[in-house]
């Protein structure tokens, strides 16, 4: 790697460094655990998935969607049951990838990945609020005005100096800037430090002390497994979405296994599970990070600050951090999927608003479920529609000529088509032009050919694939290829 490449890597690592502390700490106060757990989670997410993974470029972390998964188990059964959920999750995560389930994220169809984009960009800029409330209470007067003019002026920064110079990140020069200016004039500025004390030492490895039984795995299989989909889901869109922006192609498979390394490893550690951090990720890339380098510099400067720079970026303004992360939320909505709505397909349009809301209101896995739920119907409606019949007559036998995919939705139009009282004694059914696609369409023609049996007619099916007419012979139809 040249020189320069290698500066403007490791420059974007630091700025995303500076993005991670606080979204960590916060997800961490979420979940009801001390700072350092969420600190020391990123460290290693952040530092493995960037050497091993495959796809340079994405940051991972402790991620606030897991983090709300497990309020409950803390909350009852405390940190040493969270740690051991987190090292099972990161096995799940490790046996996806080793079985090589990560090309499944192709079954996500498009109008999902906008709708979930759209929405993690809500919920960025809405997560950002919370800095603005002291003690649960809103700022108001001199602190709130102080509070907004440097997140203005974090934002302009951003904005402006890319036309200036593309030789620093701007989210860099923007967070160091409100920094020294809210230093040297004294401002009456929140800072990191007001969040929590990030200073500590060196993680240290510890079995989870947790009864080895049946009992605790009851109590931590259901948590891990919904960490599992959710961080694997939010990594993989993620994963996606990188590589529409490099215009590159990962590993999906290999970044699943380093995933799944990386929560156990964190676990083993006292650290919290994470995945694929969008906010992050869009902050690295768009400070000129695409390798490897930056996500392991953003890693390593975590445990730097947690080790000897606590005193320094706790100094660090929430208001410069603040506004970069509204900036990174403008900037991660897909503005075009507005143009669009009125020129797509209802249905997508529909799915694009339904994905986004779901993600707000619930949470990134259920929304992307339900998204390929309410995909998968409409293209079953759709698809089920489009079967049709070409009949001829050629002295006693008719023929129908069939067109179309014969699966579990279209059966019910299928057998409309057809006519056992009325039809000759001779009657074919031609498959040349159907595809049988599932049990549900060998079922239907060999409940077809049953009809016409009993109407004292013959059925015969022609021009069938081979596997296909081996199923049909094995339910009891003759068919003829």
């Amino acid at each position: 790697m040249w020189p320069s490449q290698f500066s403007k890597n490791a420059l974007a690592g630091l700025t995303t460094s500076f993005a991670l502390v606080p979204e960590c700490i916060a997800f961490a106060l979420v979940a009801h655990l001390n700072p350092l757990t969420g600190l020391y989670g990123a460290f290693f997410i952040c530092t493995i998935t960037a050497m091993f993974g495959g796809r340079p470029g994405m940051i991972s972390g402790a991620a606030g969607s897991m983090a709300v998964v497990i309020v409950a188990l803390v909350a009852q059964h405390g940190l040493q049951y969270f740690l051991a959920t987190v090292v099972l999750s990161g096995l799940f995560m490790l046996l996806f990838g080793m079985l090589r389930l990560g090309k499944l994220v192709s079954m996500v169809p498009h109008p999902v990945m906008l709708g979930f984009v759209n929405g993690l960009a809500i919920v960025i800029a809405w997560s950002q609020l919370q800095h603005f409330k002291v003690d649960g209470v809103w700022m108001q007067g001199t602190s709130l005005a102080w509070m907004c003019g440097l997140v203005a002026l974090a934002m302009v920064i951003v904005y402006l100096l890319p036309r200036l110079t593309k030789a620093l990140p701007p989210a860099l020069v923007a967070i160091l800037g409100v920094g020294l200016l809210s230093h040297f004039l004294n401002l009456p500025a929140r800072t990191l430090g007001d969040m929590a004390r990030i200073a500590g030492g060196l993680p240290q490895f510890a079995l989870p002390s947790v009864p080895m039984n049946m009992e605790t795995l009851h109590i931590v299989l259901p948590y891990a497994a919904l960490m599992a989909v959710v961080g694997l889901l939010e990594t993989l869109l993620t994963f996606n979405l990188t590589d529409e922006i490099t215009e590159t192609r990962g590993l999906p498979n290999r970044e699943c296994v380093a995933l799944g390394v990386a929560n156990v490893t964190s676990g083993l550690f006292g650290g919290m599970g994470g995945c694929a951090m969008i906010g992050q990720t869009m902050i690295n890339l768009s400070s000129g990070g695409r390798t490897r380098v930056s996500g392991a510099v953003s890693g390593i400067m975590i445990l730097l600050f947690i080790l000897f720079l606590s005193p320094l970026i706790e100094r660090i303004p929430l208001a410069a951090l603040v506004g970069v992360m509204f900036v990174v939320a403008q900037q991660t909505f897909a503005w075009s999927s507005l143009q669009v709505l009125g020129k797509v397909p209802r249905h997508d349009a529909l799915l694009i608003i339904v994905v986004t809301a779901i993600t707000v209101a619930t949470d990134l896995a259920i929304a992307v479920l339900c998204g390929i739920v309410i995909a998968a119907l409409g293209f079953a409606w759709r698809h089920a529609r489009e079967i049709r019949a070409d009949v001829a007559m050629e002295g006693e036998v008719k023929t129908y000529t069939l067109h179309g995919t014969l699966f579990f939705a279209s059966v019910a139009r299928f057998n409309d088509l057809f006519d056992p009282q009325d039809d000759p004694v001779q009657t074919v059914l031609d498959c040349r032009h159907l595809r049988l696609a599932d049990h549900s369409a060998v079922v239907a023609v060999a409940a077809l050919s049953e009809r016409y049996t009993r109407a004292g007619k013959t059925l015969q099916v022609q021009h069938l694939s081979k596997r296909c007419a081996t199923l049909l012979q094995r339910s009891g139809v003759m068919a003829t290829v």
